[in-house]
């Protein structure tokens, strides 16, 4: 039962990020911040599934390098459109 309870707030973790991240933001870090929230929520499932089985974890630290590049980029991303446009508005930039 408690492992039930563990699996259920990890997946209301996941779908409450990516509800904040398909809802209408205007800032670009809102976004990030969303996406890091799911992939935090990943890897707590991942850690409770590997400890569960009895498998190495050296997967997970296979996740953790591309999520720590994902942030990198993430946020080169975003320091870049605050240097070239000013804020992180999506509305402020064209995208063609």
């Amino acid at each position: 039962m408690k492992i039930y309870n563990f699996i259920m707030l990890i997946l209301f973790m996941f779908f409450i990020g990516n509800l904040i991240f398909v809802s209408k933001h205007k800032h670009l870090l809102i976004n990030l911040l969303s996406l890091e929230f799911m992939v935090l929520s990943i890897f707590l499932f991942m850690l409770m599934i590997l400890s569960y089985m009895n498998i190495n974890m050296y997967m997970l630290m296979v996740f953790l390098v591309f999520a720590v590049c994902e942030g990198a980029l993430g946020l080169s991303i975003l320091v870049s459109m605050i240097r070239t446009h000013g804020n992180d508005y999506f509305q402020s930039f064209n995208l063609l």
